[in-house]
């Protein structure tokens, strides 16, 4: 059995600030951090179709399909589509259109992951996913993006429009 060699998330984090990354060339790919401006592509996967099962009088299972649940699982994966395609990640993913399954599974088991019937595994699988294509920080230091730290500083302290007092102070001098 092998043992040792690289391993995804084995280590320290790459950043792009430092000493090493600057040895290696290691350089990120800046996101625009108010999302991606472009269309969705359309959602690559057909509809999914939902069974209510139940027991019947003699307590043998029975599954029947409900067409309500279909479509509004399908409606609610396709609103999760669009807003996965306003997000700065998609801008890189636009560029590749061998990514956008990955991006469609997300959404089609992050739906899972908001209903009752969500498992353990289907979690674990969201995570992964989330990884794979740059929605979490882990995730987009793996694909080597970043988010544009401007504006992405502006939301994280909701400063947007602020002035800092430093920046607005003047220096008066002793003549008047």
């Amino acid at each position: 059995m092998t043992s040792g060699g690289s391993r995804n998330r084995s280590g320290p984090k790459p950043t792009d600030s430092s000493l090493n990354a600057a040895k290696r060339g290691l350089e990120f790919d800046t996101l625009p951090a108010e999302g991606f401006r472009g269309g969705a592509p359309e959602f690559p996967f057909s509809k999914v179709n939902v069974y209510y099962a139940y027991k019947d009088d003699k307590g043998k299972p029975v599954r029947e399909f409900d067409e309500d649940a279909t479509q509004e699982r399908f409606t609610r994966e396709l609103e999760l589509w669009a807003w996965a395609w306003s997000t700065p990640q998609a801008s890189a993913w636009i560029v590749e259109p061998w990514r956008w399954h990955a991006v469609a599974m997300w959404v089609r088991t992050a739906v899972i992951c908001e209903s009752e019937e969500a498992q353990a595994a289907d979690k674990n699988s969201l995570h992964r996913f989330s990884d794979q294509i740059g929605l979490t920080p882990a995730g987009l230091k793996e694909n080597g993006w970043k988010i544009s730290p401007a504006v992405q500083e502006q939301a994280a302290t909701g400063t947007a429009g602020r002035v800092s007092s430093r920046t607005r102070l003047k220096v008066v001098g002793n003549d008047g």
